[in-house]
């Protein structure tokens, strides 16, 4: 039987690198995007080429609309859900007195309530033995400039996965995070464009392993994740950071950017 997966932010990044991965071993992959719909099409007609199954859906994660009907329209009663994985994000980097209410309410409609509402609407269709895993980063346990948003949203999202474990465990359900350090994506450089910021470089000279993750070095593990071998694996964050949580750059004191 074909294995299944949902991708959340498949167009882009981790989440089109997950896509990919995910599609070359062999699983029909939904995967969701927002605006990018070239690039995500793109993606499917690539993967179709080479003997893959994929579908890109448009998505707005702040719908919850939307993504009740990814589930009904992809999964009908009946069609088994194997992998759920949320990897989309967005958030306005901001210091935290210029964050407007609707900064603050897009990014969590965003970030961490559509991760639970995509779990209860995949849930009905997730076999006995699926697995769910959620990409978070390493803001949600270590304080940064402008981050602060999303970085409780990602914090709140590792609090679920310990929850949703627990609850879903009898069903042999496991539900983990792999929280990602810096990893050369667009969303890396986007935030290091911030006015203020330090050079990345001067950053990522900072981390143990003198590199940035690539995506391949995150997609890893999150293939792990969905395999036989980490079954009696559930409730757990493993970070792949190249040791960045153990020095935690960038620093306070190396930015200008503050509250004004």
């Amino acid at each position: 039987m074909t294995r299944t997966a949902i991708v959340t932010g498949g167009s882009r990044g981790i989440g089109r690198r997950l896509v990919e991965r995910l599609a070359a071993s062999g699983v029909d992959v939904v995967f969701t995007y927002r605006r990018r719909q070239e690039e995500a099409e793109g993606l499917v007609r690539a993967i179709r080429e080479s003997g893959g199954i994929a579908t890109a859906a448009r998505v707005e994660l702040e719908s919850a609309e939307d993504i009740a009907a990814l589930v009904t329209e992809h999964f009908p009663e009946g069609r088994r859900l194997d992998y759920l994985i949320a990897s989309a994000a967005a958030s306005a980097f901001r210091p935290i007195p210029e964050l407007t209410i609707n900064n603050i309410e897009r990014s969590w409609a965003t970030n961490a309530r559509s991760f639970v509402l995509l779990v209860q609407a995949a849930l009905p269709r997730l076999g006995d033995g699926g697995r769910i895993v959620a990409v978070t980063s390493y803001g949600s346990t270590r304080a940064f400039p402008g981050y602060g948003a999303i970085g409780a949203d990602k914090a709140a999202i590792e609090s679920w996965v310990r929850h949703m474990a627990a609850e879903f465990g009898p069903r042999g359900i496991t539900v983990n995070a792999v929280n990602a350090g810096l990893v050369d994506t667009e969303s890396l450089q986007h935030y290091y464009d911030v006015p203020g910021m330090p050079e990345l470089q001067s950053v990522i000279d900072r981390v143990p392993l003198r590199r940035s993750g690539s995506t391949d070095d995150i997609v890893g593990p999150i293939l792990f994740l969905t395999g036989p071998d980490a079954a009696y694996i559930t409730g757990q964050v493993i970070a792949v950071d190249g040791g960045l949580t153990i020095v935690a750059p960038p620093f306070w004191s190396e930015v200008t950017l503050r509250a004004r």
